[in-house]
Formats: structure tokens, sequence, C-alpha cells
């Protein structure tokens, strides 16, 4: 890729990010002043109508609450009865976001020991899961791919033309993947972990573009999971992590294609006008002569 393509697509990048930012500020930070100008005011409350404690103090039972929020324990209640965020199926999908780099940040290692482990399994598990997301995602790439053709095929029959069966095919495919990898999702999590449509079909795509925020997890919630909930809720991210990685794929090798034809013509009409400079040049030496 040249340094001007380079350079336009950086420009470009910069401009997003700036349009980002500006959205996001205009939409979160009054919302963030109300939450912050609340939290004072339910602060000078509780220290007015409980004498005995006075603000300092509150401020420490404070840290602490935060302190066990960041390592993941919710402070209500009774906590020894909460479920572990250790326990195997937890921490076989805290694994999973490791070498998925997902890393949705709401529970991690405090541990001296389950750091260095961590660094270790994530250099070696990350390269590890991106030869098994390639395979799963070329798998699910010949899956579709015989789909469409198929589809493609029935359009042929009724001498539709090449270009609009490809874009009828693409659209199929990327309705069918949306249906079953983000939607159906999207109403399971929904239904197990009591969230609203918006927030379901948020953690989903939050999740399958690896992003990861941690504001919504599956499984994170005090509820009596069943033990193999999440060892299929990282199942599901696995194959729809590929089946994005597919999505992709076939969007690149359309592009290519595209270029590649792009080229071709560009090359087709410069050699036409050359043919024309030539032939007009060629007559006007033979009028001279």
């Amino acid at each position: 890729m040249k340094w001007k393509t380079v350079s336009t697509i950086f420009l470009v990048v910069v401009v997003y990010l700036i349009i980002g930012a500006t959205v996001f500020k205009a939409l979160e930070q009054p919302h963030e002043t109300s939450q912050k100008a609340t939290i004072v005011i339910q602060k000078q409350t509780f220290v007015s109508q409980h004498s005995c404690v006075n603000t300092t103090e509150l401020d420490e039972l404070i840290q602490q609450v935060v302190a066990a929020i960041n390592a993941g324990i919710i402070p209500l209640g009774n906590t020894s009865t909460q479920n572990s965020h250790w326990d195997l199926g937890s921490s076989f999908f805290f694994a999973g976001t490791v070498i998925t780099t997902i890393g949705f940040g709401n529970v991690s290692p405090r541990t001296q020991g389950g750091k260095i482990f961590c660094i270790i399994y994530a250099l070696l598990g990350i390269p590890l899961f991106g030869f098994l997301l390639a395979g799963v995602g070329d798998q699910l790439g010949t899956i579709f791919g015989k789909g469409i053709a198929k589809v493609e095929d029935t359009f042929v029959k009724w001498n539709v033309s090449q270009t609009k069966i490809r874009i009828i095919s693409t659209i199929i495919f990327i309705l069918f993947g949306c249906v079953l990898f983000v939607a159906l999702p999207a109403v399971i999590f929904k239904h197990i972990e009591g969230w609203n449509t918006l927030d379901a079909i948020y953690f989903v795509v939050i999740t399958l573009t690896t992003i990861g925020f941690g504001d919504y997890v599956a499984g994170g919630s005090d509820i009596d999971y069943l033990d193999f909930y999440k060892p299929v809720v990282w199942f599901w991210i696995l194959v729809g992590l590929a089946y994005f990685a597919a999505v992709l794929s076939m969007i690149g090798d359309w592009l290519r294609v595209i270029s590649k034809k792009t080229k071709e013509e560009m090359g087709l009409s410069l050699r036409l006008v050359n043919l024309q400079m030539t032939t007009k040049l060629a007559g006007e030496f033979r009028s001279a002569g």
C-alpha cells in the first residue's frame, strides 16, 4: 500500500475518531454530570441523617465497596452465599476471554501468581486461538458458500444479472448470520440475564467485535446459573467471531476482485486512448506526407 493511500486512510480514521468523540461527549457527559451531582447530594443527606458517621468514614467505606466491585464482588447482602467468580465454569469463561482478546474486565487476576500465569497464558493462547478461529471461519465460509451457491444457481435460472445475484446472496448471507449469531443470542440473553432488548443486542455486538467493555457480561449477575452456561456462551463467542471473520474475509475478497477489475478497466481505457492518439498522429503524418 502506497504512503499516499496510508495517509489518506489515517486522516479518514482521525476524522472518524473526532466525530465519535464529539457525539459521545454530547450524549454521555450530561448524564455523567448529573450522576456526580446526585451522588454528592446522597452522601450529604446520608451524613446529615446519620450523625454517628462522618464524611471521612463514609468515603473509606465507599473505597472498600469500589475495590470489592473491581474484584468482581457485589457487596450486597451476605457475600458469602454469592456465586464464586473463580469456579470452574467462570474460570473457563475468563480463560476464553483472555485468548479471544475480548477482556471484559469485570473479573481479573488479583494475585501475583495469577497475573504472571495470565501473561504467559495470553502469549501462548492468543496465537493458538487465532489458528482455531481461522479454521472455524474457513469451515463456516465453506458451509455458507455452498448455501449461497445454491441460491445463486436459482437466480441464474431466472436470468438475473450476475451483479444482482451477488448483491442478493450477500444480503441473505449477512441477514442469516445476524439472525443466528446476533438476534437469537440477544433473545436468549434477554431472557436469562433479565436485560432489556437494547442491552442484550449491545452486549452481543460489543462482544463479537471483541471490544468487551465489561459493563454487561453474560453470567456476571448474582443469578443461579447452570454449570455449563458460561462455557456455552464462550462457544457461541467462538462461532460468532468465526462468522464475522468469514464475512470480513468475503468482503476483502470481493474488494480485491473489484480493485482488480477497476485496474483492468483503467488499463484498457489507457490502451484505447494511446491507440486513438497513435491513429490520429499516423493520420496527421500521412496527410503531411
